[in-house]
């Protein structure tokens, strides 16, 4: 599993990039992960908690996770958490999985609902690595919004480092996670903290980066 950066180049092409050179920065993600002949999967994510199941290249399915036990996924981010995870078949392969872990997914259950689908494809010994996104300290909302989320995932309640009301979707992410028993192995930085990292807060017009998960086997 990977996480790229800005300095890779946005890699998303519904933020008005050449849909050329997006392309051409895709194909050079499947060439340095080395996965020819496939190439990662990425999707149409709109913020819910649909979990999709990936067998094999397909059209970017409208969803906010991913399953597969053969495809490289793909998820893009600029402040919610791309997370990716991993759990063993004891021999038949990995299952791989990706989360787009904004908000509104967060407090649907996209989490639990993309764990509950590795297993059911076979998965044990789940475990997750959360990417870079906003952290608590910054993510600011209004006061109604925090209330709403944290009736959901009462451990997202935060408060920004300036005293206004906040959302800290890692800690949220990480609690669920904790919950279903699946061991976080990885967090990231905060983007918006992160000169190096894109973030929809600090500039509307930003490109994405990714979270990706693949298998040579």
């Amino acid at each position: 599993m990977a996480f790229t950066d800005a300095g890779a180049g946005n890699l998303a092409l519904h933020v008005g990039d050449d849909a050329a050179s997006v392309m051409r920065r895709r194909d050079e993600l499947d060439a340095a992960a080395g996965i020819a002949p496939r190439r990662f999967q990425y999707m149409n994510q709109v913020h819910g908690n649909h979990v999709a199941m990936v067998d094999s290249a397909a059209v970017a399915p409208t969803a906010d996770a991913m399953v597969s036990r053969t495809q490289p996924l793909a998820v893009m981010v600029a402040d919610c958490i791309p997370m990716v995870l991993v759990g063993d078949t004891g021999g038949a392969g990995p299952v791989l999985g990706v989360v787009h872990a904004g908000r509104p997914g967060l407090a649907s259950g996209v989490i639990p609902a993309t764990v509950d689908r590795m297993r059911a494809a076979g998965a044990g010994d789940i475990r997750a690595w959360l990417g870079p996104s906003i952290c608590g300290q910054c993510y600011e909302v209004p006061a109604e919004l925090r209330e709403d989320v944290a009736a959901a995932v009462p451990s997202a309640w935060s408060t920004t480092g300036w005293g206004t009301p906040a959302l800290d979707l890692p800690r949220g992410a990480v609690s669920q996670l904790e919950s279903l028993g699946v061991p976080v192995e990885y967090r990231g930085p905060c983007t918006l903290e992160t000169d190096g990292l894109y973030s929809y807060r600090r500039d509307r017009l930003s490109g994405r980066f990714a979270g990706l998960v693949w298998s040579h086997e």
